[in-house]
């Protein structure tokens, strides 16, 4: 049975993207068809390499060529990916970074800075390129976590200017303040201090192209939080929670900065970590030591996405303190619900590029 290019496309038309309900060809996420004989192949340009239904956008693609095209074909179909951005300021800062994540928490001790850290490196595993700023100032965690205590970071020189290179580590890239200052001394800084510090972590730094920069966001609301979002095109934020009423009740006070109408940073979702504890001697077994589900309902009663639900093992804090993320075990069900957590940041991120206003720098009037 004969057939074209042409055929091949309209079948594809009635493809849609799951989350973003619109065919592939309508989203120009098809590209390179070629038809010779009944052999048919191109490529899906899927919206990030994190995309938990790329299985299925195949399968929906074979399956219709073959029932509205020629039952016989043999088709084949390369998945690859170009992550969207919808940045439209002409701000200098960054301007290689195609998404900014803010990793935020309405209070401490909630495990924020290792989400941070895990969700940078399981979005790496991914195949995306991926920055992580620690812009903890008080707190600095990230050279620990990366086993980067002693490390300095390299400088080049690029039109006349010194630029700091962010350290490579587990395939992505990062920067603290703590490879700055010794760790053996707190910072005693105000405000404004701080916040200058952390504007040369952007401004100063050679990020180079990135698809995603993970910005692990100091606890509470404050100066830091404003500094960040009138000066970087944030694309969305990601609160970190425990299940314990008194985590929550910090985490609406966040949501509700981000919401207000003088910031309106969109809430990509939410992570409850710490969701149950269980023992390595006991794999199947579940302890809700913090409460159950507290993330989840108030994801529910801010309608905003339960982007993940880690659980509590020995092996994280382990890890962490080994400076090697429990994202990069492959072999770990902890890890795989990093994985998983990513792929449904990367989701909600293609989702808000898509549906949303571009991205753009806050300007707080009054």
């Amino acid at each position: 049975m004969a057939f074209s290019k042409e055929d091949v496309i309209n079948a594809l038309r009635t493809v849609n993207d799951p989350d973003l309900k619109r065919d592939l060809v309508t989203l120009n996420m098809i590209e390179d068809v070629q038809v010779e004989g009944n052999r048919v192949s191109f490529k899906v340009v899927l919206t990030t390499p994190a995309c938990p239904l790329k299985d299925k956008i195949k399968k929906d693609c074979i399956a219709a060529i073959q029932q509205l095209v020629d039952p016989w074909a043999e088709v084949n179909v390369e998945m690859t990916s170009r992550v969207t951005t919808r940045r439209a300021d002409k701000q200098p800062l960054l301007q290689g970074v195609k998404n900014i994540i803010a990793v935020a928490s309405g209070k401490g001790g909630v495990g924020k800075s290792t989400v941070a850290a895990n969700l940078a490196v399981a979005l790496g595993r991914t195949g995306a390129r991926v920055g992580l700023i620690d812009a903890d100032i008080y707190g600095p965690s990230v050279p620990l976590m990366f086993n980067e205590m002693n490390t300095k970071p390299a400088a080049v020189e690029k039109n006349g200017k010194a630029y700091v290179v962010p350290v490579r580590k587990y395939g992505i890239d990062i920067l603290s303040i703590g490879f700055f200052v010794d760790p053996a001394k707190a910072l005693v800084w105000r405000g404004p201090m701080a916040s200058n510090a952390l504007t040369q972590l952007f401004s100063e730094a050679d990020w180079g192209e990135l698809d995603y920069l993970v910005i692990d966001m100091p606890p509470g609301t404050g100066d830091i939080h404003l500094t960040i979002v009138q000066q970087l095109p944030v694309t969305g934020v990601c609160i970190v929670t425990t299940p314990q009423e008194v985590a929550l009740a910090d985490a609406r006070k966040a949501i509700g900065m981000f919401t207000q109408e003088s910031i309106n940073v969109p809430i990509l979702g939410l992570i409850e970590n710490m969701a149950w504890f269980t023992p390595a001697e006991l794999p199947e077994n579940k302890y809700f030591i913090f409460g159950k589900e507290g993330g989840k309902r108030l994801a529910e009663e801010h309608n905003i996405p339960l982007l993940g639900q880690i659980p509590l093992v020995q092996g994280i804090c382990e890890s962490g303190d080994k400076g090697s993320p429990i994202a990069l075990d492959f072999s770990s069900p902890v890890s795989e619900a990093f994985v998983k957590l990513a792929e449904n940041t990367a989701q909600q991120i293609a989702i808000r590029n898509a549906t949303l206003a571009p991205t753009k720098i806050v300007e707080i009037t009054k």
